[in-house]
């Protein structure tokens, strides 16, 4: 069981969504292993279409290539799980959308689906901020299928707070 509970999320999506209504920008974001759970906590948020302009579920690399135009190159190299995937996952968005800033989602969720090298629980990161600014990360969460995507979904947003916060663009 994850520490993460609906109420406790959607609490610090409200945070995002005030600080993004304070700077007047939207977010946009694209998950994979979340299954739109993050834009699920943004949404329950009453008032957010001021501040959420749209959110992308690709789950299937196919999905991430097609919809968000991250590279075939990027994938077969370093795989859907990683970093690269994840800042060309959250560019994609910001494209694709009239955001300020995105953040994109890509793991292994479990149970099966793990390596040597990305063990369940493996969940990459990034941040997309005006002017382009990317910043990534990759982090280990342990527990269930639920408790790493509910882990997931709080430190995508904790890493908003961060950033939306210091205005970093």
């Amino acid at each position: 069981m994850s520490a993460y509970d609906q109420r406790s999320l959607e609490t610090l999506a409200a945070q995002v969504g005030r600080l993004l209504v304070a700077s007047e920008e939207l977010l946009a974001t694209a998950e994979s292993c979340t299954g739109g759970w993050l834009g699920q906590c943004l949404t329950a948020i009453a008032g957010s279409s001021r501040w959420f302009d749209r959110g992308f579920i690709t789950y299937s690399n196919n999905a991430k290539s097609e919809i968000l135009g991250v590279g075939d190159d990027i994938l077969a190299a370093q795989g859907a799980v990683s970093e690269a995937t994840a800042a060309a996952m959250a560019l994609g968005a910001l494209r694709r959308s009239h955001a300020a800033w995105a953040v994109a989602i890509t793991g292994i969720a479990g149970p099966d689906g793990g390596s040597p090298g990305r063990p369940v629980g493996t969940v990459c990161f990034a941040w997309a901020g005006p002017q382009g600014r990317v910043d990534t990360a990759n982090c280990r969460f342990q527990g269930d299928r639920e408790a790493v995507r509910a882990q997931s979904v709080a430190h995508a947003l904790q890493g908003l707070l961060q950033r939306a916060g210091r205005g970093l663009g």
